[in-house]
């Protein structure tokens, strides 16, 4: 932790929400707000987009312009449109997929926890074993058998997905566990339910929210490639990896149908990675001092 600490550059504080002077606040600043602009685009474009299924062949393949910021794809629909629409999609099922695995690993976490030595070695050696398979292709395994579609690349990266929450959040409690405050509650009667639930779980969780807020970038990337690939959701879905799979056949004569899907997962996927790690500055005292130059 002291080596990652060192790598944090020394800055003051300036407001109370803990945004620093120089490049470190601007680059803070710039995450908020592209985090904030892709949740509202994704809330609220889509009720102010036009049909973005119906086809236009007249107007097919038109490149970037006034009519058409982002130009329009083989059947004339307008991309920049598409795009805002499918952000909706895209960044909802990778919510669904991060809420899935953060609730099936806080749950197996919490079990493995409270309950007897055995039940925890059987819950730690399955988790050990989903581990050891390459998560891509698991949930390639797992899409392939419920059928391609957006819905069944959710289920397959919710079941790829939880093994790590329940490893680190079992680590954390684990740890949380042998605080004094946790022995004094002990001392006082307290029960095994009721000491996890009102303050093992809650104090073990900063943790993991850290993780849940940089997987969400990671899984938008997971749930394009793997549409991309045809595994996920299908033409003429609006979704961003569906987008790109579908303009692959146009890129030497309209880049464009590629490009800007592209460049909405990468932004995406870059704003929540760095969210990820704001909020585990924030989060970490020995971190959040070293950033505001204490």
């Amino acid at each position: 932790m002291s080596d990652l600490a060192s790598a944090v550059p020394r800055r003051r504080v300036r407001l109370a929400w803990g945004v620093r002077r120089g490049s470190s606040s601007v680059l803070d600043a710039v995450t908020l707000g592209l985090v904030a602009l892709i949740v509202l685009v994704a809330l609220v474009g889509p009720l102010f987009a036009p049909d973005v299924y119906a086809s236009h062949i007249t107007e097919a393949a038109q490149g970037p312009g006034a009519a058409h910021w982002f130009g329009t794809d083989d059947q004339g629909r307008d991309v920049a449109w598409r795009i805002v629409v499918g952000c909706r999609d895209t960044l909802l099922s990778a919510m669904l997929v991060v809420a899935g695995y953060a609730v099936v690993g806080t749950l197996v976490a919490v079990v493995a926890t409270l309950g007897p030595r055995w039940v925890r070695e059987i819950l730690m050696r399955l988790t050990d074993v989903v581990l050891a398979f390459p998560g891509m292709i698991f949930a390639l395994a797992v899409a392939a058998a419920l059928g391609s579609g957006l819905r069944s690349v959710i289920v397959a990266l919710v079941l790829t997905g939880w093994p790590m929450t329940a490893r680190l959040l079992r680590g954390v409690m684990a740890e949380t566990m042998t605080l004094p405050f946790v022995e004094g509650a002990r001392t006082l009667g307290v029960s095994r339910t009721r000491l996890m639930l009102r303050h093992v779980l809650p104090n073990s969780m900063p943790v993991v929210w850290v993780k849940w807020a940089g997987d969400i970038g990671n899984t938008v990337l997971v749930i394009g490639a793997l549409s991309f690939i045809g595994a996920g959701a299908q033409p003429p879905s609006a979704e961003w990896g569906a987008m790109v799979n579908g303009a692959k056949g146009f890129v030497s004569t309209s880049w464009w149908m590629a490009l800007f899907p592209g460049l909405a997962i990468a932004v995406t996927t870059a704003a929540f990675g760095l969210l990820g790690d704001l909020l585990h500055v924030r989060s970490d005292p020995a971190l959040r001092r070293r950033a505001e130059g204490v």
